[in-house]
């Protein structure tokens, strides 16, 4: 797959032109939906934290930089990164007179000083790294103490996997057979994400204090933004709010606060 760079023993670790393949190129430039997810995350870190207005921000997964513009919008200084060169380069051309800094970099070992950050983002992204315990780590590090993650991750057990066409049990295959029905469908010649079950992501973030903030969103769909998915009194919000319940490690994906303690 192109963009995809070999291990030393050849093997494939990590995409970095996501935004040059077909599946990708749908989400990642459509402008109202990313904008809205955008919104969502604001609206999470508005109800823990208050104003952000003189914080720091870091999207490590800035992408095509539509919802780091909306981040700029609300906090003090705003710095995106991502790995894929031609989607750094639409965010950049596409700046709209914000201040934002972008830059093309590797999230597993970026060149800011410790503790440089008061909020970083880092949203449906950790099975996209060849090393997510590095990922975190490194997040850890440039947070500043006290500071928080935003991690919106999707759980290993999700019966659909959306990043190739909604494909049923993708991510709960072993990974020689998922490349190998992507090849059949012609959808890529890799798959190369590597998603975690809920005991997974929490040793994952073991040295954050974790802040859930899941059921808060299904609760209040109204407050974050998230209408579009829960309709406030409808069956599928109830349904989500009687897994979350009784069956938390099977729900589909957890939005979490990652603090670092001081």
């Amino acid at each position: 797959m192109n963009g995809v760079p070999p291990r030393a023993d050849g093997s494939r670790q990590c995409q970095s032109n996501y935004a040059g393949q077909p599946f990708a190129r749908r989400g990642m430039y459509d402008h109202e939906k990313r904008s809205l997810k955008a919104r969502k995350i604001l609206a999470v870190l508005e109800d823990w934290g208050g104003d952000p207005s003189r914080l720091e921000l870091l999207d490590v997964s800035c992408s095509t930089g539509i919802m780091t513009r909306v981040f700029a919008g609300h906090f003090g200084r705003v710095t995106g990164i991502d790995i894929d060169v031609e989607a750094v380069d639409f965010a950049n051309r596409h700046q709209n007179g914000l201040e934002i800094r972008y830059h093309v970099m590797d999230a597993l070992n970026t060149s800011f000083d410790s503790g440089s950050f008061d909020v970083i983002i880092c949203n449906q992204m950790y099975e996209h790294v060849a090393d997510a315990r590095r990922l975190m780590t490194e997040i850890h590090r440039l947070l500043k103490p006290g500071g928080v993650c935003y991690f919106g991750a999707t759980n290993r057990l999700k019966l659909v996997e959306p990043h190739y066409g909604n494909i049923p049990f993708l991510s709960i295959m072993p990974k020689p057979l998922a490349s190998l029905l992507l090849r059949l469908l012609r959808r890529a010649d890799d798959y190369y994400e590597t998603h975690l079950t809920l005991w997974g992501l929490r040793q994952l973030v073991g040295h954050f204090e974790v802040i859930d903030y899941t059921r808060r969103v299904i609760e209040d769909p109204v407050r974050f933004h998230a209408t579009d998915l829960f309709r406030p009194e409808s069956f599928r919000q109830r349904a989500a709010l009687a897994v979350l319940s009784r069956a938390y490690w099977l729900f589909p994906g957890y939005i979490w606060l990652l603090k670092k303690t001081s």
